[in-house]
């Protein structure tokens, strides 16, 4: 089991260094291979491709950009995925603070349980903020561009930039859109901040497509590979075409991945007694679930579990968890506490777990992500000075 090192070693961490470099020291320290003393360039570009894990980058077969300039391996936050990892880029602080505790999140205050990045009901297509829900009452941490004293930029693809959740964690920071799987749209916006003055400036830029074909694909696809190609290719170019702008561009990912096949699906429906046990749908990501159950049969869930899925997952009180820091130093958020449930199930192995609401599709993923595997937790560091 390979979790979060929030002391000098993880995500949390590269975020401090960052808003070090800019003057802005926050709680967590900075990360012990990255000083804020080494980025003093003029333009700090952080570059996130959704889940490129470190073991992937070292796996990979040929040499390429990013592991020539790979300068070390960080862990990503508990749990290792998009809608924990994410927000930590945009607010500084892991799960312990900003509980958006992953994919789906329980909202106590609204009764539902949503798809928290998207700001929709799981079971709905409408932005909560459309039936007058304010963002900011459930997204309660202040961003990180609003706590560091720079000219800042926002680059996501136009499909996501003006979400309710981008707007409201872009703090004072400029967007910058570009058109859906283009790497020249992006890279075209990237060296539009970059040259947009001579002032000195922050510029976040998040690629979303890696993490897309490993969920449809797997990691291990000729298809996967072929993105991979093609995003250091056009790294390359885009290098070239920023030299002597003092720019040093971090690139690094949310999380990594691991593959998994049907033999490893524990489909709730094929285990009444365990979701008889509960009130509310799997809450959190297909390798990390947060149960409620009903107090009357807490006994029949816990021995469902020991007795019959075992050999497919860890089972742990989530107060316990929060207690051991899995989710991050210091106090936690007060809304953590209603976000993580009754309980935790960790999937084992390659092992996913997964219900299906009434008009929900159906679909499986060959790429997972949020156990604790170092596939999924170990993410890379990747310095480019330029």
């Amino acid at each position: 089991m390979y979790l979060p090192n929030y002391e000098n070693g993880s995500i949390v961490n590269l975020m401090s260094s960052i808003s070090g470099a800019f003057g802005t020291r926050l709680r967590y320290k900075p990360l012990k291979i990255l000083n804020p003393s080494e980025l003093k360039s003029k333009n700090i570009v952080l570059f996130v491709i959704d889940g490129l894990g470190y073991e992937y980058l070292m796996n990979y077969e040929k040499d390429n950009i990013l592991k020539q300039n790979l300068k070390g391996r960080m862990t990503s936050v508990f749990p290792a995925t998009t809608g924990a990892a994410i927000p930590t880029f945009l607010t500084g602080v892991p799960v312990q603070q900003h509980a958006i505790t992953g994919w789906f999140v329980y909202l106590k205050e609204l009764g539902l349980v949503s798809t928290i990045l998207h700001f929709i009901a799981r079971s709905g297509s409408e932005p909560l903020s459309m039936i007058g829900i304010n963002p900011k009452k459930i997204f309660t941490q202040k961003s990180f561009f609003d706590k560091i004293k720079v000219k800042s930029y926002f680059i996501q693809d136009n499909t996501i930039a003006y979400s309710d959740f981008s707007l409201l964690h872009k703090g004072k920071a400029k967007v910058l859109s570009f058109k859906p799987a283009s790497l020249n749209s992006f890279f075209r916006q990237i060296k539009k901040a970059i040259k947009s003055s001579n002032r000195r400036k922050y510029i976040y830029a998040y690629w979303p497509d890696f993490d897309t074909i490993c969920h449809i694909y797997g990691t291990k696809s000729l298809k996967t590979k072929k993105h991979f190609s093609e995003i250091n290719k056009k790294l390359e170019s885009f290098i070239k075409s920023i030299k002597k702008t003092d720019t040093t561009l971090i690139v690094t990912s949310d999380h990594g991945f691991i593959d998994s096949d049907k033999s490893k699906l524990i489909d709730l429906a094929k285990h009444p007694k365990l979701s008889d046990a509960m009130i509310i749908p799997l809450c959190g990501e297909r390798r990390l679930a947060y149960c409620y159950v009903r107090p009357s049969k807490t006994k029949q869930f816990e021995n469902y579990v020991r007795k019959n899925l075992k050999h497919a997952c860890y089972l742990y009180k989530s107060n316990d968890l929060i207690k051991k820091n899995y989710f991050g130093l210091f106090k936690p958020n007060k809304k953590l506490f209603d976000r993580v449930g009754d309980y935790i199930l960790i999937m084992k192995e390659n092992y996913v777990i997964m219900d299906f609401l009434l008009g929900e599709e159906r679909g499986f993923h060959i790429g997972n992500h949020g156990g604790v595997s170092k596939q999924e937790m170990h993410v890379p560091l990747v310095i480019i000075k330029k």
